[in-house]
């Protein structure tokens, strides 16, 4: 590659900076130690220094920057000073923030719509392989900075100032209120992970409860987990997929799959859900949504950590809902509860950086970090919520006013 070749390249780099990095300061040094800025000052973003190593990094971040930088990163010919990953995209996420009506991210996404929608057709084969990809993981890993019961998805924040581990207590505690639970029922928890919130679940009732989940590794934690508690003959665990349940349930809980399903199985996922329920049953799901309408996974995402995987509108899920003959009897949006649980585990992640590397190396390391700082700032910036949909075949199973949530979510507080 010749030197008028990489001048042309950091143009097309430059150009694109300059488009974006508007608040905050961006320093960037090039292949051939050129210099370039970007940005005025801001009290909470920059300023961040990186350097890029070689003229092929320069080439594969100016053509697809979402794909090349995460990639740069991981093989370390993008560097930052500090290692600050969460800084950087941070920066560069405030100034693409959704509230600002900024379409620069909208173009960057546009070219990816027709693979996601491939990607996406998820079926039990892919569906399987998909999970294992990502919950498959050395179970020493998500120990190293998951909460004491490996709760792997939105904790719920009653104060921003509250330990992860109270923030996931009184997550499982919001959600089985959402329930109504009572200790006869029946309760099918899908995409169970390692059994926590099922074992909550019949703590805090006295309900039987059924988990399922495509993950071994996940099955043999949990169940291991539902021996040692003693509670195995009342808290059991399978490795099935949703579509292949045949009994039917009280209730139904879903926390954190529905981002697995893919577009092309909302129906399929939905109609599963009414099929499972009884005909005075309620269903919760808890999902990653968008405030910003239908969009798609980024490429690195997609690659690397969630293949398959993909985040919805409400504008997407609902019509499904409609469909399913289900009544959606509450939607609770969480906004900034994921942000703030993913800056708990990147700093837990980033005290623990020896371990994650002697568990794998410095490449996965660097992967991971990117995943937890990017999904991070996705909810702190973009249009990524949390939604948790309250689900029912009747009108009329529920009482009339919602005041029965907090009362109960007091009560299983104190169990």
């Amino acid at each position: 590659m010749g030197s008028h070749e990489v001048a042309y390249i950091m143009w097309l780099l430059d150009r694109f900076l300059k488009k974006i990095i508007t608040e905050g300061v961006l320093e960037v040094e090039g292949p051939e130690g050129e210099s370039y800025e970007y940005g005025e000052p801001h009290e909470d973003y920059g300023p961040v220094r990186l350097k890029i190593a070689d003229k092929a990094t320069a080439n594969r971040i100016s053509r697809n920057p979402a794909l090349g930088a995460g990639e740069a990163f991981m093989d370390g010919t993008l560097t930052i000073e500090n290692d600050d990953i969460f800084g950087l995209l941070a920066l560069i996420a405030y100034n693409m923030r959704w509230d600002y009506e900024n379409t620069t991210r909208v173009g960057l996404w546009k070219s990816q719509r027709l693979l996601s929608k491939i990607q996406q057709v998820n079926d039990s084969v892919r569906s399987r392989k998909n999970v294992a990809h990502h919950y498959d993981l050395n179970d020493r890993l998500y120990d190293l900075f998951l909460d004491a019961d490996r709760q792997y998805s939105c904790a719920y924040f009653t104060d921003s100032d509250n330990s992860l581990e109270q923030a996931q207590q009184d997550k499982m505690a919001h959600i089985a209120a959402k329930l109504d639970l009572k200790p006869e029922h029946q309760v099918l928890d899908i995409g169970c992970g390692w059994g926590g919130l099922s074992l909550y679940i019949h703590k805090v009732s006295g309900a039987r409860v059924k988990g399922i989940t495509l993950s071994e590794e996940q099955l043999k934690v949990a169940r291991e987990r539902a021996e040692a508690a003693g509670v195995a003959d009342k808290v059991s665990f399978e490795l099935i997929d949703y579509r292949h349940v045949q009994e039917t349930f009280d209730r139904v809980v879903s926390v954190g799959m529905f981002e697995h399903v893919g577009r092309p199985n909302f129906q399929a996922y939905f109609d599963a859900i009414r099929d499972r329920l009884k005909p005075d049953g309620v269903a919760l799901v808890h999902t990653i949504a968008r405030a910003d309408g239908p969009g798609v996974t980024d490429p690195w995402t997609q690659k690397y950590i969630f293949p398959g995987g993909y985040a919805p509108a409400l504008s997407e899920i609902l019509p499904h809902v409609e469909k399913a003959w289900l009544w959606a009897t509450d939607i609770e949006i969480l906004r900034l509860h994921y942000g703030h649980t993913l800056v708990h585990w990147y700093k837990r992640c980033e005290a623990k950086r020896a371990e994650i590397e002697a568990l794998y190396d410095e490449r996965f390391y660097r992967m991971w970090m990117f995943y937890l700082a990017a999904a991070a700032n996705a909810f702190f910036h973009d249009g990524h919520m949390n939604a948790q949909i309250q689900l029912t075949r009747k009108r009329d199973v529920l009482p009339l006013t919602r005041d029965y949530i907090a009362e109960v979510e007091r009560k299983y507080r104190k169990t």
